[in-house]
């Protein structure tokens, strides 16, 4: 199935919804806490449950490095190897990668980057963040962004975030190509928006 957003009321500029995804609804404003390692620290499965968790979010950046995306994939996707049955969403790993300041180098095609564990060199692009993902078999996936470091000006906000437009139409591209890859039926992918003072945007308006 693929995802589906349903508007359940309104109230000025606020709204309340339903995302529909393969694994479940989430009620919309939601809190999605963080799973970074296909767990989340200090709280136990059975707690997050009974919290009424719907949705939690893996790091693309820190599970494709240990234990691995193929690994995960042969233990048919995050679901079953976290023994989470609700929904998941996976960032792009571009917050991640940005972090890594003194360690990563930015380029049209993508980034390259050494790991934080052992120093190993690795590279991120729009169409290696979704086969990750794609892998990883989350619901809901993020196209692959540059993250715009503080302070940063107008020039260079802007040419940040025309970047990320370019990156998301191959992300989505990509997306389009592989989505039968994943252990179910269709996932989504949404734009990033984490590059300076960018405006939100579905990609079928590109």
């Amino acid at each position: 199935m693929s995802i589906q957003f349903e508007i359940e009321a309104r109230r000025e500029s606020a709204r309340a919804g339903r995302l529909i995804t393969p694994h479940g609804e989430v009620e919309t404003p939601v809190f999605m806490p963080v799973g970074t390692l296909a767990s989340v620290k200090g709280v136990s499965q059975d707690i997050l449950e009974e919290l009424g968790v719907q949705i939690l979010l893996g790091n693309t950046y820190h599970l494709y490095l240990r234990p691995g995306v193929e690994q995960v994939r042969k233990l048919s996707g995050l679901h079953r190897f976290m023994s989470w049955p609700r929904a998941i969403l996976t960032d792009s790993g571009g917050f991640q990668v940005f972090s890594l300041t003194d360690l990563r180098k930015v380029t049209e095609d993508g980034v390259t980057f050494r790991s934080h564990l052992d120093g190993s060199a690795h590279f991120f692009n729009p169409e290696s963040a979704m086969e990750a993902q794609i892998g990883l078999g989350a619901d809901i996936i993020m196209a692959f962004d540059e993250c715009t470091e503080y302070s940063a000006d107008r020039e260079r906000m802007r040419a940040s975030m025309e970047l990320t437009l370019r990156w998301a139409k191959r992300s989505k591209e990509y997306f389009e190509q592989h989505k039968k890859d994943v252990p179910w039926a269709k996932n989504h992918v949404v734009p990033d928006a984490s590059s300076g003072e960018q405006a939100s945007a579905s990609f079928s308006e590109y």
